[in-house]
């Protein structure tokens, strides 16, 4: 469908044909109507999809009416993380660049005069305010925040914000909304917990749920059965060659970005770390650096890499399993956005065998095993069930790094795509 068949004001098409925006995405054509309609909705769709358009471009059409107070914040949106504020803070520049619509982006980490920026608009009423909850909640507790006239509030990666505890800070500012304020709900997945939050802040909600949970079929997956100590000797192999021109790592933990980041410049790899003990201007240029190549390798967690918002990413490592399902689909849909292929590559260690079985459960799919190459020795068999007994019989949840193995390694099957066990050749 094309956007000229939505029901957007005209100055909002003139901005998208501006920007050479012609087709919408599913998510964009099913939610923007709802919207516009002025429904309550719960919008379930995977990551690269659209979905930021597919509440920003409806707002913005209806604030460009000029039917809402100049003087007062008319719309919310809550981001679970700064690195996301910021990006959905860019996008609505763009879309509004016709139209006399403004914004502000409220977020933490910043410096002194972004704090007094972020304050006036506050008190003088920015049409739409791009929020971390706990930096709103920050602003709101000094007194100048004023949310009677609020017309729209979106929770962007609702799912995303439980998991990180803002539970309680999404509901008090829900409370400080008017009855008549139209709330919108945009997440990647829908467990239980988003059920409960639905029903407890939506009023008769519109639903729409796309490709729920699962992973672009664009994207190649791939999986190595390694030992810890086998995995950066497996980055290497992957790039001894060429090093794709955008790769994304994510591993456990603050400590364990650093440690990887470490030691890939060991083995001089242009590669750069994104966590949250790095200042905001720190983030921000190596999110920079990252977009315009000045970086091929970024390794970040979870939480920080949520927020990086780039088309073009080639490959994504998994360089440990992550914890649940839902964070793998997060993960790889980082790449084969807007069009693109993409490979995402899990390394799997003896500990993670039984959260990678689950997560092949989970997406209904076996992923294909690469042969570890002969050169960095044998790997461990993969047993997920079994491991999964002996995590349960010992009460342990996990096992040592390197514990030995020494069942005989399976035969796997050949696969066309995979060549002397390396996938970068898709690239």
């Amino acid at each position: 469908m094309k956007f000229s068949e939505l029901p957007l004001e005209k100055a909002v098409l003139d901005a998208l044909d501006a920007m050479q925006f012609d087709e919408c995405t599913p998510v964009q054509s099913t939610s923007i109507p709802f919207i516009i309609e002025g429904r309550d909705l719960i919008s379930v769709a995977q990551t690269g999809t659209g979905k930021t358009a597919a509440f920003l471009l409806p707002i913005i059409s209806q604030l460009s009416k000029g039917e809402y107070p100049s003087n007062k914040i008319n719309a919310i949106v809550m981001s679970p993380t700064r690195e996301l504020a910021m990006q959905i803070d860019q996008q609505m520049e763009g879309f509004s660049y016709f139209i006399p619509v403004n914004s502000v982006a409220v977020y933490g980490g910043g410096t002194g005069p972004q704090y007094g920026q972020q304050q006036r608009g506050l008190k003088m009423g920015a049409d739409v305010v791009i929020a971390t909850p706990g930096r709103l909640l920050s602003h709101i507790s000094l007194g100048y925040v004023d949310l009677s006239a609020v017309s729209f509030f979106v929770l962007d990666e609702a799912d995303r914000m439980l998991d990180m505890g803002f539970n309680d800070d999404i509901m008090q500012i829900v409370k400080l909304l008017p009855p008549t304020c139209q709330k919108i709900m945009f997440s990647a997945t829908m467990p239980a917990k988003i059920h409960k939050l639905a029903a407890s802040i939506l009023t008769n909600p519109a639903e729409i749920k796309l490709a729920v949970s699962k992973p672009a079929e664009k994207i190649l997956q791939a999986a190595y059965i390694c030992y810890e100590a086998q995995k950066l000797a497996l980055v290497q192999e992957l790039f001894k060659d060429e090093v794709p021109e955008r790769v994304l790592i994510f591993a456990s933990s603050k400590l364990k970005v650093k440690e990887v980041t470490k030691a890939l410049k060991r083995i001089k790899l242009n590669v750069a770390e994104i966590h949250s003990d790095l200042d905001q201007q720190q983030r921000e240029d190596t999110l920079h650096d990252f977009k315009v190549a000045n970086i091929n390798i970024l390794v970040g967690t979870d939480i920080v890499a949520r927020g990086i918002d780039v088309d073009d990413i080639r490959l994504v490592i998994n360089y440990d399993v992550p914890n649940d399902s839902e964070d793998y689909v997060h993960r790889i849909g980082r790449t084969a956005r807007a069009n693109h292929d993409g490979v995402a590559i899990t390394f799997v260690n003896e500990m993670d065998q039984s959260s990678f079985g689950d997560i092949e459960k989970f997406l209904n799919k076996i992923i294909y095993k690469v042969p570890i190459p002969e050169e960095l020795g044998e790997g461990p068999e993969y047993k997920p069930e079994i491991r999964r007994s002996v995590r349960k019989s010992s009460g342990r949840t996990s096992r040592p790094n390197g514990s030995k193995n020494n069942e005989r390694r399976p035969q796997r099957r050949k696969n066309p795509n995979f060549k002397k066990g390396k996938v970068t050749d898709k690239l």
